[in-house]
C-alpha cells in the first residue's frame, strides 16, 4: 500500500512538471497558428525633395519632362561651361573627380561614369606626364566655337534684356554676381561682366564698400518700360483679362450668377500694375502689391529664353522685385498663366503662353536651338550618317 501510494505521488509530481513545461512561454509543444498582431508601420511622409507639387491628375507631361531633361543633362551643361574656362579646355581626371558641384555629377560617383554617357563630346586620355586627363573631343571644340558665335551674334539682344531687368528692379541696380548666376536663363555670355563696359550709355559698374560689383542703369528709356501684357492688351483685350483672376471677398454671399461674378472679378483685376513702376512703396499685402508682383514675374519670365525659371533663380531677385516668401502660393492661384512643376523643394514656374499645345516653345532663340542640337548629340554613341548636315553643322 505504501509502495502504491509512493508511485501515485511520483506520477502526480511528474504530471505536474509536464503541465508546467507545457504552459511555459518557451514551450514549442503547442505552436501558434497565427502570427502575433504587429503594429502597422506608419507610412513615412514623402520628402519635400522628392514630393511633386502637382497632383498626378493635374500634371502637364511636357513641362515635367523639361525638368527631367535638365537633370539628365546637368553634367553636360555644367561641365561644358566650366571646362570652356580652363586652359586648352582640359582637366586632370583626378582633379575633375573632386569637382562634383562645378561639373554637375552626383557626389560619391566617379566622373568617368558621366563622361562615358557622352562619347561624342568628351575624351579621356593619358598625357605624356603619365596622368589621365579629361578634355573636349574635337567635335565638341567645334560646337563650343559655334556657341561663342551665337553669343556674339545675340549680344545686342542680351543687352536689351538686362536693361529691362534693371528698369524693373527697385533701385535700377542689380549685383553683377546675381546676373552672372542666372546668365543661362537669359543667354548671357560668360564674359558679360567685361562686355557691359562697351555700353557706357546704358550701364555703370559700381564697386560697393564690401567689394561687390553692382550694375546700375544710366538712363531710363520709356520705350522699354512697356510690358508684354500691356502690348498684348492693345491687340487682344479679352485674352489679357483672362490672364489673372483676383477673387472678390465674400462673393459667394452676394447671390450673383456666373456672368455677374465674372464681370465683378474683371473689375477687381483691372487695372493691372506695371512691373516698371516702383512697387517698393506698396502696402505689402494689398491687392495692388500682389498685382505688381505677378506683373513683375510675368515680365521676368518673358525675358528668359525658355519662358521659365526655377525658384532658386527667382529668389536671387527677391529684394529687387519686392517679392515675399509666399511667391509659390501667389503663383499657384493663377493656373491660367503659370504652371508650377517639380518638387516642393525644387520647383520651377513656366509661362503657359510661351508654349504651344505640344509643349514646344513658340519662339526659339538661337541659343535654345543650339542647346537642343547639343542635347541630341549628347545622346548619340557614334556619329550617325548625315547627322551633321541634318542638324546644321558643317562637316
Amino acid at each position: 500500500m505504501a509502495l502504491s501510494t509512493h508511485r501515485l505521488l511520483s506520477a502526480i509530481n511528474d504530471l505536474s512538471k509536464t503541465l508546467k513545461t507545457l504552459n511555459s512561454p518557451f514551450s514549442t509543444s503547442f505552436l501558434r497558428t497565427k502570427s502575433p498582431n504587429k503594429k502597422k508601420r506608419k507610412k513615412k511622409n514623402e520628402s519635400p525633395r522628392t514630393k511633386p507639387i502637382q497632383h498626378e491628375s493635374n500634371r502637364v507631361a511636357h513641362f515635367e519632362q523639361t525638368l527631367q531633361r535638365d537633370a539628365l543633362f546637368r553634367f553636360l551643361t555644367r561641365s561644358k561651361d566650366f571646362m570652356a574656362k580652363q586652359p586648352q579646355h582640359v582637366l586632370r581626371l583626378d582633379d575633375a573627380g573632386k569637382l562634383y558641384r562645378e561639373l554637375g555629377f552626383p557626389r560619391g560617383r566617379k566622373v568617368a561614369r558621366s563622361v562615358e554617357r557622352h562619347p561624342l563630346l568628351y575624351e579621356v586620355y593619358r598625357h605624356i606626364d603619365g596622368k589621365m586627363w579629361l578634355g573636349f573631343s574635337e567635335f565638341m571644340e567645334e560646337l563650343v566655337e559655334e556657341e561663342r558665335k551665337v553669343m556674339d551674334l545675340m549680344e545686342k539682344d542680351r543687352i536689351f534684356r538686362v536693361r529691362k531687368l534693371l528698369m524693373m528692379s527697385a533701385k535700377r541696380r542689380i549685383q553683377l554676381s546675381k546676373i552672372y548666376h542666372c546668365r543661362a536663363l537669359f543667354g548671357i555670355p560668360e564674359d558679360f561682366r567685361d562686355r557691359v563696359r562697351k555700353y557706357p550709355e546704358f550701364f555703370r559698374v559700381v564697386v560697393e564698400g564690401d567689394g561687390k560689383k553692382v550694375l546700375e542703369l544710366v538712363e531710363w528709356d520709356p520705350a522699354l518700360a512697356v510690358s508684354v501684357l500691356e502690348r498684348e492688351f492693345m491687340v487682344d483685350e479679352d485674352r489679357v483679362r483672362r490672364a489673372f483672376r483676383f477673387n472678390v471677398d465674400h462673393m459667394k454671399y452676394l447671390g450673383l450668377d456666373e456672368e455677374d461674378e465674372r464681370k465683378l472679378s474683371f473689375l477687381n483685376t483691372f487695372p493691372l500694375v506695371s512691373p516698371y513702376s516702383d512697387g517698393s512703396g506698396l502696402k505689402l499685402w494689398s491687392l495692388e502689391a500682389e498685382k505688381y508682383r505677378l506683373g513683375v514675374l510675368h515680365e521676368f519670365l518673358n525675358l528668359t529664353l525658355e519662358k521659365r525659371a526655377s525658384i532658386h533663380h527667382i529668389v536671387e531677385f527677391k529684394e529687387e522685385f519686392s517679392l515675399t516668401k509666399h511667391t509659390y502660393q501667389m503663383l499657384s492661384k493663377q493656373p491660367r498663366t503659370f504652371y508650377l512643376a517639380g518638387t516642393e523643394m525644387n520647383w520651377a514656374v513656366f509661362l503657359r503662353d510661351g508654349y504651344d499645345e505640344n509643349g514646344e516653345l513658340i519662339e526659339k532663340d538661337p541659343q535654345v536651338v543650339f542647346n537642343e542640337k547639343l542635347y541630341r548629340y549628347a545622346m548619340m554613341n557614334r556619329m550617325e550618317e548625315n547627322a551633321l548636315s541634318n542638324i546644321g553643322v558643317n562637316q
